[in-house]
């Protein structure tokens, strides 16, 4: 087995311990939704789900007066619509949950429900009338040109500063971080899962394994095989790491976490622009400029590791709509251009 899905496996097994420390106070038959569910979902999307329910019943139990854990499936059963409707005004207000929010906690329920009501444990689905509130798409969040090469000059300035002093060894890796997230737009989780086998500089690409365990193979730049290049170089004389199949270390020499990946953006971002930009903003990054220099929808979606195109098309519908709209004065039907004249 790979390190990479070893390092995942783990991962999931943590996700799901923590579910069931969330839900230690729900009903019996809250378990059962989540082992059902198993197959068909990832560690993350039922860590979230178990957060989601886990409101909805506080909730419940102040409405019905009774305790949490004596919730019945029955008495989901008999919630009306208004009922959902009192839950999403409760969200906004008593959690100042947004729209998208308020929309993600309604969908983790009707997961919820369509489980029980598939599973015959329910006569009817309430939920299935249920409407989630009308998302408003809000404008992509991205680094322009200009922005992502102030930011990649921001880091070497400090890579080059840290040689000349020699005092910190992590800005190779920091740089080498910054311009893989920017040249491939993986996602953090996948950053921070790859091991140093992983990475097959001579091919220019690195093996990833995406949401679902599938894995695929991601292509970068030459400005991106040297930066890792170098960094791999170092990283090879690093002692005393515990996770030494790890490609990016943390100062603990263990595998770097989410959270640092996080902070090291904000960081060196934060020195550049005023946009809050995070690992998620440079994959928007990368996502934007391949679409703009490609207008192949499919390509990037299979880039972002998407299963569904419709969920890329959602996400940069505005500039699906830009290239529409550069196209408006292509196709023109005069005299001159006719050739039945």
């Amino acid at each position: 087995m790979r390190e990479s899905q070893s390092y995942r496996k783990q991962q999931d097994k943590k996700n799901d311990q923590k579910v069931k420390e969330i839900i230690a106070d729900l009903p019996e038959f809250c378990l059962d939704f989540f082992i059902g569910i198993e197959p068909r979902t990832s560690s993350n999307t039922r860590l979230s789900y178990a957060y989601d329910v886990v409101r909805f019943f506080s909730f419940l139990g102040s409405v019905l007066s009774v305790e949490v854990k004596d919730v019945t499936l029955q008495q989901l059963e008999s919630l009306k619509v208004q009922d959902f409707e009192n839950y999403m005004s409760y969200l906004k207000t008593k959690w100042a949950n947004s729209e998208r929010g308020i929309s993600r906690k309604i969908n983790a329920l009707k997961s919820f429900y369509r489980y029980f009501y598939r599973s015959e444990r329910m006569e009817k689905n309430v939920m299935d009338i249920v409407e989630t509130p009308k998302l408003h798409e809000k404008p992509i969040v991205y680094l322009k040109n200009d922005e992502a090469a102030d930011l990649i000059e921001s880091v070497k300035e400090n890579v080059q500063s840290a040689q000349k002093w020699h005092t910190d060894k992590n800005n190779s890796r920091d740089i080498a971080i910054i311009m893989l997230l920017l040249g491939t737009g993986i996602r953090v989780s996948e950053c921070v899962g790859l091991d140093i086998q992983d990475v097959e500089l001579s091919e220019n690409r690195i093996n990833v394994i995406r949401k679902g365990g599938k894995e695929s193979h991601i292509y970068f730049s030459d400005d991106v095989c040297e930066v890792m290049r170098v960094y791999i170089e170092e990283r090879k004389h690093l002692e005393n790491v515990l996770d030494e199949n790890a490609l990016f270390i943390s100062l603990h020499k263990r595998r770097i976490s989410v959270r640092a990946v996080e902070n090291l953006v904000k960081k060196y971002a934060s020195s550049v622009t005023d946009k809050k930009i995070g690992p998620h903003k440079l994959r928007a990054t990368f996502a934007t400029h391949l679409y703009r220099e490609t207008g192949d929808i499919s390509l990037v979606a299979e880039n972002l590791g998407h299963s569904d195109i419709n969920t890329t098309k959602r996400h940069y519908a505005a500039l699906e709509d830009e290239r529409k709209k550069s196209t408006r004065n292509l196709v023109r039907y005069n005299e001159e251009d006719s050739e039945e004249k």
